[in-house]
């Protein structure tokens, strides 16, 4: 919950609260914080518990953590019987790029043969720089709209 708190908004919420509640009010807020907090931890595992009681001795592994959608998919996909590691491992993300880029800028494509495609990308070592547009040729005008402008 405060993972993400460094030291310095640590300190700074330390000193508003010894500001906001003053120093012979904070020991007795503090208190009534964690009091509270562990009331509500308490209601949290009988809650959990009770549900746990309530779906029987079959799901005695049930783990309310695997509620959260990203661990659910993160289990599922884990598991192999889909088959996607193989899917995973034959499918190349830079080649992929590389014929696509290839195809968007009309230059001849190598999909036929195997291994990687002889592409600009293979030279740049694997990187295709979508930012550069291509270069028209210079006797060439460029397309001109007259109803754009």
């Amino acid at each position: 919950m405060f993972n993400d708190i460094g030291p310095l908004e640590l300190v700074t919420l330390i000193v508003l609260a010894v500001l906001v509640f003053g120093p012979e009010k904070l020991p007795k807020f503090i208190q009534d914080v964690t009091r509270t907090l562990r009331k509500i931890r308490e209601f949290s595992d009988n809650a959990k518990n009770d549900i746990r009681s309530e779906l029987g001795p079959e799901f005695k592994d049930f783990e309310f953590e695997d509620l959260n959608p990203k661990a659910f998919l993160r289990k599922q996909l884990d598991n192999d019987e889909l088959g996607l590691k193989d899917i995973r491992s034959t499918f190349d993300l830079k080649r992929e790029m590389a014929e696509l880029t290839d195809s968007v800028n009309g230059h001849d494509t190598a999909a036929a043969l195997p291994g990687p495609a002889p592409t600009s990308a293979a030279a740049s070592g694997g990187r295709v720089d979508m930012t550069k547009k291509p270069e028209a040729p210079k006797d060439e005008r460029p397309p001109f709209d007259a109803d754009a402008t």
